[in-house]
């Protein structure tokens, strides 16, 4: 399927790996230019070594940079002033008990996953609106609906998360521009190990898994982690000018964690 968005400029936050460079290489594989961005040089120049092992054609280029910081974004926005696609994905998470989450740390996960997407949508909005052709994705999860107690502070900025992308759809009403909610479940990424080691007490990671969906996510339907290219398939076609009928929406690709039929 062509999903006619081959030459488009894409930047993906947070793309050297997980979910976002899955996201990245499946852009890549539609013909978009896309800028994979980490937050050190090092980070991105191996990313962008293995997408050209995995997608041979891609045109990719790469930014250095933390997008949690306002000077940071504004360097990158003079070197690329324009884009066609913004995919904000930069997030962190970290399972800590809600006594435990000093002030500090629920400023960090406000900062990095929710206003990276701010700044950087409000960067590249008034382009998009101005060409009446544009895309904007923020990748929240299935815990801004279902809050992890685990976790209270990451599923606070995943629910601020689809408050904005609903916000900025109706700002872009009767335009070419769309923004939307991608709300993957638990995913199998390199952060998934991290998890996996601080919340399992040394088990395997598929007895973690088997006892995970009983446990803390019984209602699952897919029964094991979804993987980044399952989410990153989703992400391309919203991505994409045949998803133009699509805006102001919350997309899960999430197993059938959530409980619900709409």
């Amino acid at each position: 399927m062509d999903y006619q968005i081959k030459g488009k400029l894409a930047l993906v936050s947070g793309s050297t790996k997980g979910i976002g460079f899955a996201i990245a290489s499946r852009l890549a594989q539609e013909g978009v230019q896309v800028i994979v961005n980490g937050r050190t040089q090092q980070s991105v120049a191996a990313a962008l070594e293995r997408l050209k092992i995995d997608v041979p054609s891609a045109n990719a280029i790469g930014f250095a940079g933390d997008l949690a910081d306002p000077e940071q974004i504004a360097i990158l926005v003079s070197r690329h002033p324009a884009v066609d696609i913004l995919v904000n994905n930069l997030g962190i998470f970290d399972p800590k008990p809600f006594e435990s989450i000093p002030d500090e740390d629920w400023f960090r996960f406000f900062d990095v996953n929710v206003m990276s997407g701010v700044r950087l949508s409000r960067a590249y909005l008034p382009g998009m609106k101005q060409r009446n052709w544009g895309r904007v994705v923020f990748i929240s999860s299935e815990s801004g609906i279902q809050i992890p107690v685990e976790m209270i502070h990451y599923g606070m900025t995943k629910t601020a998360q689809l408050a904005i992308s609903r916000g900025l759809a109706e700002s872009c009403a009767g335009t070419g521009v769309t923004v939307n909610a991608v709300l993957p479940g638990p995913t199998s990424s390199e952060g998934v190990n991290e998890f996996v080691e601080k919340l399992s007490g040394g088990q395997s990671l598929s007895d973690f898994e088997k006892k995970f969906f009983e446990e803390a996510r019984p209602s699952s339907l897919l029964k094991r982690f979804t993987t980044p290219d399952e989410v990153a398939n989703l992400v391309a076609y919203v991505c994409s000018s045949l998803s133009s009928a699509t805006t102001g929406a919350a997309l899960r690709v999430d197993g059938g964690v959530v409980r619900a039929a709409f």
